[in-house]
């Protein structure tokens, strides 16, 4: 199922004294309407879409704690009031919901994949918000579309690997194995990097099928400040193996002082300075395509902790993308 979103989903403060000096997000998003004909993207333009995935069924199929169906609104609160410094080229708009009913995961993500390809298609840059971790797989099923005659690389900042098996169902711990069976189906190598893994969080079974798939990780302890030249390094030359990038940030990569709003929380997580900092390395290599937030659990956060981060990391990813193509100047 599918909904536009409202402008009362926009709402935020207002300064109105400052004019066009003072404006922020909420009064520059623009609404648009998946099921209705798209504008077409001017050429000097970009245009970020954030487009909801209210699903959280396969967190429960995943025995997780369900909440994540409501992150989208507590993003698309916590990016209200951000101050707007992008050029006028740059168009913010909302592309609405995709819904999960009747607790049917597989038709919300096949929902997910139509809207992620139609806006790919249309130019535009697809932000998408979680929504448990099963978002992957129908942001995948979009991104195949457009990438047939690309190698895709998939970077996962995350504790878990998702790789379990999905013999009996699907869920939020499936995706990365679901897309990689699909990719070597037709032919296509499963170019896949988790960056902050946590040894306790994943059995032996879950690293040898991420060996037997050449998966490439990092775990969680690597991943500190004092090595970030090293890690940059590393990024880099995933980078340079691929064409196309797909980046999903689960939430739960972050240490509970930081993110405690997650479906699984982690004690021993990361800083987000880390993170930020291969993210924007990310955003600026010219490669990447499209973006995910996930596992966002609104019932679990305190004082919208959980929701600032993964608003803020939204932020910096529309400004560094910007500077990808040098719209943007510091």
């Amino acid at each position: 199922m599918y909904k536009p979103t409202t402008k009362e989903a926009w709402k935020g403060r207002v300064d109105a004294h400052d004019g066009a000096l003072g404006l922020r997000w909420h009064q520059k998003v623009q609404l648009l309407d998946l099921s209705k004909n798209l504008p077409e993207k001017g050429p000097d333009q970009i245009v970020f879409a954030f487009l909801g995935f209210c699903c959280d069924e396969g967190v429960r199929r995943n025995q997780g704690r369900v909440g994540a169906v409501a992150g989208p609104a507590a993003l698309r609160c916590a990016m209200a009031s951000f101050a707007h410094h992008l050029p006028a080229q740059v168009i913010l708009c909302d592309a609405g919901d995709v819904l999960c009913t009747n607790q049917n995961m597989e038709e919300a993500q096949e929902q997910l994949g139509k809207k992620v390809a139609l806006l790919l298609q249309k130019g535009y840059r697809p932000l998408v918000l979680g929504g448990g971790h099963e978002i992957a797989y129908g942001h995948f099923l979009g991104l195949e579309q457009v990438t047939a005659q690309q190698q895709l690389g998939i970077i996962n900042f995350d504790a878990h690997f998702d790789l379990r098996s999905y013999e009996k169902q699907t869920s939020s711990g499936t995706p990365f194995l679901q897309i990689a069976d699909r990719q070597n189906e037709k032919g296509q190598n499963f170019k896949y990097n988790v960056i902050g893994l946590q040894e306790y969080g994943n059995t032996r079974s879950l690293f040898q099928t991420a060996d037997r798939l050449q998966a490439k990780y990092t775990l969680a302890e690597k991943v500190q400040p004092y090595k970030l030249s090293v890690l940059k390094e590393q990024l880099d030359a995933f980078l340079k193996q691929v064409d196309a990038l797909y980046v999903t940030i689960d939430l739960d990569v972050f240490s509970a002082g930081y993110a405690p709003g997650v479906s699984a929380v982690n004690v021993t997580g990361l800083q987000p300075e880390v993170i930020l900092a291969l993210l924007k390395q990310a955003a600026r290599s010219g490669k990447l395509l499209s973006l995910d937030v996930a596992e966002l659990n609104p019932a679990y956060d305190i004082d919208n902790h959980t929701a600032k981060l993964g608003a803020a990391l939204l932020y910096h990813v529309v400004q560094e993308w910007c500077k990808a193509v040098g719209l943007y100047k510091s």
